[in-house]
């Protein structure tokens, strides 16, 4: 799924290049799938009750493939556009979906599964982002981006035809439901939910921010453009590492404290870049660790915070939404900052911002509770 989109930032330099679009324009292009993701997330529970998971994830993976086809069409920069809409409203189904087949098929075991599936992202999308530049300069035209996001993009036909052959054999059924049929208000207007809404909204942030921005930064230090996705692909092989490591730390009364002491190396990371860019690399690894295990955490909450699937589904739709229109802004912002400044750091000071914000709602996010129950 997320070579659809980890694929993009390595070849912004080549689409802007040969479209025309500005750093604040390309910055948009990056926040497109989010501001997608928030609308179409909430709509995600009654989707899969009106067709079932196995229907709706396999619906989700085909429409997935036909956004990377649009968006990789010659001509005008249109397609580019509704392609990358049509990615979105595919990912949108599927990251609200995973949360609740895990919190359904393995109760037991939400954070160590929700750990292996970040891993599977973040490996996927490691692979795109260091073959993006690669493979666009593999065919008979060079910067041929197009070429590139087609092929890392249409990785996701094999995964359509496995994905329904495991859920057609492995869910319950249409019929099933859970007892606890979530309010379509109620969970809006509950504070457990609105405390998940918004750590996945900021540790969101400062994945899409790096994703869309690392390999301009890094070019911008004198490394090529392939260098600049190798980059790109470190930042996510790393967070690998931690999203795994996560469920070893996620015990005793330190659990509570996790959710606010994840962006810590982020925040190093963070201020090494604006005082010692040289070490850059270093610098990466440290954003990289942090953003993985948030994004671990963060899909962790949504499950652990329900009390059964439904619930879980009510709360990443609500959550994502909600998520996804703060993360929508990240790479805007930081594109418009570079383009007003001409430097970096005002574009990493936001960032900064956005750790600190993460940090203090980690406390809200991380006290043990459940959403739809009353607060003592």
């Amino acid at each position: 799924m997320r070579p659809t989109i980890t694929s993009v930032g390595p070849l912004l330099e080549q689409i802007g290049a040969d479209t025309g679009l500005t750093a604040a324009t390309l910055g948009f292009l990056g926040s497109v799938p989010l501001l997608v993701w928030a609308v179409v997330s909430p709509f995600a529970l009654a989707v899969s009750r009106r067709f079932g998971m196995s229907a709706t994830v396999f619906g989700a993976l085909v429409l997935l493939a036909i956004g990377t086809v649009v968006r990789s069409l010659p001509g005008p920069v249109a397609a580019l556009w509704l392609g990358t809409a049509l990615i979105g409203v595919a990912l949108a189904l599927m990251n609200v979906l995973m949360p609740a087949v895990i919190k359904r098929d393995a109760p037991t075991r939400v954070p160590a599964l929700m750990a292996l599936y970040t891993a599977l992202l973040g490996g996927a999308g490691a692979i795109a982002s260091g073959v993006a530049v690669p493979v666009s300069n593999a065919g008979p035209t060079p910067d041929d981006w197009r070429l590139a996001l087609a092929i890392t993009g249409l990785a996701a036909l094999p995964v359509a035809a496995g994905a329904w052959a495991w859920f057609r054999r492995n869910e319950p059924g249409r019929g099933i439901r859970s007892s606890r049929m979530p309010g379509r208000t109620g969970i809006w207007t509950d504070r457990v939910a609105w405390a998940v809404a918004g750590y996945m909204g900021v540790q969101a942030t400062l994945f899409y921010m790096t994703l869309t921005w690392l390999a301009a930064i890094s070019t911008s230090l004198g490394r090529s453009p392939v260098a600049a996705g190798v980059d790109v692909m470190v930042y996510q092989l790393v967070s690998i590492v931690s999203s795994l490591a996560l469920p070893l730390v996620l015990r005793g009364r330190i659990r509570r404290w996790i959710p606010a002491l994840l962006p810590v190396l982020a925040v190093i990371g963070v201020i090494g870049l604006m005082l010692q860019p040289a070490a850059l690399s270093l610098w990466i690894v440290l954003i990289g660790l942090s953003s993985g295990a948030s994004l671990s955490m963060a899909l962790t909450l949504m499950a652990d915070r329900a009390r059964d699937h439904d619930q879980s589904t009510a709360l990443s739709g609500m959550a994502q939404s909600v998520g996804y229109i703060i993360a929508a802004a990240g790479p805007v912002a930081f594109g418009l900052a570079y383009a007003l400044t001409g430097g970096w750091l005002l574009s990493l000071g936001i960032l900064l911002a956005v750790l600190l914000a993460q940090m203090i709602i980690g406390v809200a996010a991380g006290r043990d509770r459940h959403v739809l129950t009353p607060i003592p």
